[in-house]
């Protein structure tokens, strides 16, 4: 169960039911947890919230996961969020254009969640933020 004080986790696929299991994953590992279900309203629901990490779907409607973490990167200052793609690209070029496109990380779907994560965890733990 998340805290008061539990790390922010933004959560945007256009799948409702992979958005559904996110949640409880990841609520259940002590995350605060919002989601979207396209890219508009992740990067609106970003800069109203501020998380500390964002997880996104690369392929949604309109704008993709990719164009959300290059306005994310290029508009946010320090501290800069952990960005991760949970997505069903899987070829190396795929995975490069993630990674220049301003993610931490590339998953592929179905993603293994609990490496999603270690991946997190490993930068964000829950908790470690001080305001709400």
């Amino acid at each position: 169960m998340p805290t008061s004080n539990a790390a922010r986790l933004l959560l945007a696929d256009d799948d409702p039911n992979a958005l559904a299991a996110y949640v409880l994953f990841f609520d259940a590992h002590g995350y605060a947890t919002r989601t979207t279900g396209n890219g508009a309203d992740a990067l609106a629901e970003y800069f109203a919230w501020l998380p500390d990490a964002v997880v996104l779907d690369i392929q949604m409607p309109g704008m993709d996961g990719r164009a959300v973490a290059r306005e994310i990167r290029r508009l946010q200052s320090a501290p800069l969020p952990l960005l991760v793609a949970v997505t069903a690209l899987t070829s190396p070029s795929e995975q490069a254009e993630s990674f220049r496109s301003g993610f931490d990380h590339h998953f592929v779907k179905p993603a293994d969640l609990p490496a999603v994560l270690a991946a997190i965890s490993a930068r964000v733990r829950p908790g470690a933020t001080d305001d709400s």
